[in-house]
């Protein structure tokens, strides 16, 4: 056979072979083009075998439903964040109260070591940021001539020459600028307000001795020279407080007991003052009241200037007394036995370290859920429930009682009485329904609450209290409901926010107070959710929630709830294993009685 046959059989017999496996392989015709009215249509693709499945595509979302989409899922992203942020800081809070709790049973039972370990655990050091080193940056103050500066040498032996030799020229000025350039100078002031006093200007030596005694409170000479001051100035109130401030800030001072008979002396001044008003102008003041009766229909306007001097002359208990039973008509006061009692116990705990025991003490609790409270002359002390619900321990409501206490220990409200700004607001308001409790918010001025919170702290830490108990309250309030709380709008006249935190943290490291004494949380917490109990009409979900506190109510719903989705469950179970029973082809054993 020939060679080329050969290879022509061979070559036969192999595309015999090939030929069933490249019938199997897909192939892809060519695009076809035709022509419809003069139109070009698209290539049409060959179709696939009915075995092949082609998946088909959703049309397309327009530009809006895809933005919508996205929205909606950063909100649910943002919302779960936010969600979870908030239960990480309740579990951190719970986590910290367990903690003071603990150091609270250690600190009771005697074990103060082991106590302020677990207190200096959840309460690191302050940020000493802010106003303190501002404060602590003031000299020493000092007498001795030769520790002025340059300057201040100059201007001391200048206004020396000056006073010799009568001349206000060389007196006046170089002892503004030596008040200025060395305040911590004592001499300086006391020759300025002098020099005021006999130049008859008495009303610049009150500010020059008022300036002087906020850089140095506890200067005794300074303090002398403006009680002084103002009995010249016929401000025997005025007198009289400052003099028992410096007696109440400072009990162990060797001249304490001088300053408390200085605001005795100066008190009766003021009283024998007020009665010859009241017995010259009674007649005066009845008659205008009637007037004004006619003219407003008030019927206590022609009674509330005679009312006010009688009630100035007989002194701040009876005002306290008279203002605090109208209140009590006026106002929803909390009745229950344990709430009540707990407030009482706290209040009269602190009350007996206050200095006064002139005053009769007492504290009611305001059925409102804002956080308030304020006290009216003679230690009648009024606290809203939102007190005790705002607060984690009972170290932090006693430094807002101590903070009150020291308004009332102090006269800053009897002090606003003789201006006018306390009963002229509540008898011309009260009557037509106004509530004692939005009237008596006072206005104290920013030296009266810096005073308050002196006397406060001292307070405090007395009664044997963490000394940071009402700063913990402003920080932990600031940070959960920030600028808008209720107690930061109750504190609008104090010093606020990182100001008001930097002096007080300020005021505890250099007074040496201690941070790590008795917080009180576990009792406070029952008495807490024995409020919110009384207080559950008052109170939504959201400010429950809050708050972190649940009702009894609502744990026995979520416990039942949970005791019907197990019994459901377990009926589910049954149904499901009485289903697979049936179906199964092994039959399973019944139990025997």
């Amino acid at each position: 056979m020939k060679p080329w046959n050969i290879s022509i059989a061979l070559l036969t017999l192999l595309m015999a072979i090939a030929s069933p496996s490249i019938a199997e392989v897909p192939t892809r015709s060519k695009p076809i083009l035709t022509q419809r009215d003069g139109e070009e249509t698209r290539p049409i693709e060959p179709t696939t075998s009915s075995e092949e499945t082609t998946e088909v595509e959703p049309p397309p979302k327009n530009e809006a439903e895809t933005t919508e989409e996205t929205e909606e899922s950063a909100e649910e992203t943002e919302e779960s964040a936010e969600d979870a942020e908030k239960e990480a800081e309740k579990a951190a809070r719970r986590e910290r109260l367990e903690i003071l709790a603990e150091g609270d049973r250690l600190y009771q039972a005697g074990d103060i070591a082991g106590a302020e370990a677990l207190y200096q655990q959840v309460k690191p050091p302050f940020s000493g940021e802010g106003n303190a080193q501002g404060i602590a940056s003031l000299p020493d103050a000092t007498a001795d001539p030769t520790q002025l500066s340059p300057k201040g040498g100059v201007y001391w032996r200048e206004a020396q020459a000056g006073w010799e030799q009568k001349l206000e020229t060389r007196i006046f000025v170089p002892l503004e600028f030596l008040v200025e350039e060395d305040p911590e100078f004592i001499p300086g002031h006391l020759l300025l307000a002098e020099a005021y006093t006999h130049y008859e200007q008495p009303e610049k030596a009150v500010e020059v001795l008022e300036r002087a005694t906020t850089f140095y409170p506890n200067n005794p000479e300074l303090l002398r020279a403006k009680i002084e001051v103002l009995g010249n100035t016929e401000q025997w109130l005025e007198a009289s407080i400052a003099a028992r401030q410096f007696a109440l800030l400072n009990p162990d001072h060797p001249d304490a007991e001088e300053f408390t008979r200085l605001a005795d002396e100066n008190f009766d001044k003021f009283r024998s003052h007020v009665r010859k008003q009241l017995a010259g102008n009674a007649i005066g003041n009845v008659l205008t009241g009637a007037f004004s009766v006619v003219l407003t229909g008030n019927p206590l306007g022609a009674l509330s200037a005679v009312e006010t001097l009688i009630l100035l002359a007989r002194g701040e208990s009876a005002i306290g007394n008279s203002i605090a039973n109208q209140a009590k008509e006026n106002l929803e006061l909390i009745e229950d036995e344990q709430v009540v009692n707990y407030i009482e116990d706290l209040g009269q705990k602190l009350a007996k370290l206050s200095g006064r025991d002139d005053f009769e003490y007492e504290f009611y609790v305001i059925k409102d859920k804002n956080l308030n409270a304020f006290a009216l002359p003679g230690g009648k002390v009024f606290v809203n429930a939102g007190a005790i619900l705002h607060t984690d321990s009972e170290a932090e409501l006693a430094g807002l009682l101590t903070h009150e206490l020291a308004h009332a220990v102090l006269s800053h409200g009897f002090q606003m009485v003789t201006h006018g700004n306390l009963l002229s607001n509540m008898f011309r308001h009260l009557p037509f329904g106004g509530t004692v409790a939005n009237l008596l918010v006072l206005d104290y001025s920013r030296d009266m609450e810096v005073q308050a919170d002196v006397l406060g702290t001292r307070l405090l830490t007395s009664a044997g209290y963490a000394a940071d108990g009402l700063r913990n309250l402003m920080v932990e309030l600031r940070e959960q409901y920030g600028e808008g709380s209720s107690f930061l709008r109750f504190m609008s006249s104090h010093p606020l926010t990182q100001d008001r935190i930097d002096y007080l943290e300020s005021l505890i490291e250099n007074g040496g107070y201690n941070r790590f004494a008795y917080e009180g949380v576990e009792r406070h917490q029952e008495i807490r959710q024995r409020v919110a109990e009384l207080m559950k009409d008052e109170l939504d979900e959201e400010e429950l929630e809050d708050l972190d506190i649940t009702l009894e109510q609502e744990e026995e719903a979520q416990e039942e709830g949970e005791e019907s989705t197990e019994s459901s469950q377990e009926e589910d179970n049954v149904e499901s294993d009485g289903e697979t029973e049936n179906d199964s082809t092994t039959p399973r054993e019944i139990p025997q009685d």
